[in-house]
């Protein structure tokens, strides 16, 4: 079953390109199905279920330091997700367990910064963010994995 994601403002990307307003991505399991208006992507999906976020939708982040103190590995994970990312470089995840709880959660590790965009068929990798910065919810390969409550 698809899940649309809604918002106010749909960025493909997060620097450059003219924002969709009342967009939404269409996601099924862990691929990225369209791209448009809300109008268009409910028209184009209409038994997919919808999921409304606050703030602006984009495409979820690498997270370029060391990741954030925490008591184990899966918990230093989730602290990326928490912050909108699900990819880390593979310089801050230098131990075997970090690897291994970042692989649970399908979080990639990359040997270094790529670009990141919402595309047809690619990966259903999002992020959602307030006005103030504060990320609101995280999809990594199309699960939900961070929602602010």
């Amino acid at each position: 079953m698809e899940t649309i994601h809604a918002a106010d403002e749909v960025r493909v990307v997060w620097d450059g390109g003219e924002p969709i307003k009342d967009g939404a991505v269409v996601v099924g399991r862990d691929r990225v199905g369209a791209v448009g208006t809300f109008a268009e992507i409910r028209e184009r999906f209409p038994d997919a279920r919808v999921r409304r976020w606050p703030g602006v939708l984009g495409p979820a982040l690498v997270h370029e330091g060391p990741l954030p103190d925490a008591p184990t590995p899966r918990e230093r994970v989730h602290s990326v997700l928490k912050r909108g990312a699900v990819a880390v470089l593979e310089e801050y995840a230098d131990t075997v367990e970090l690897r291994a709880a970042a692989g649970r959660n399908d979080v990639v590790v990359l040997s270094r910064v790529r670009p990141a965009g919402i595309v047809a068929g690619g990966r259903a990798d999002l992020a959602v963010f307030d006005e103030d910065g504060a990320c609101v919810a995280t999809v990594c390969a199309g699960r939900l994995v961070h929602r602010r409550r």
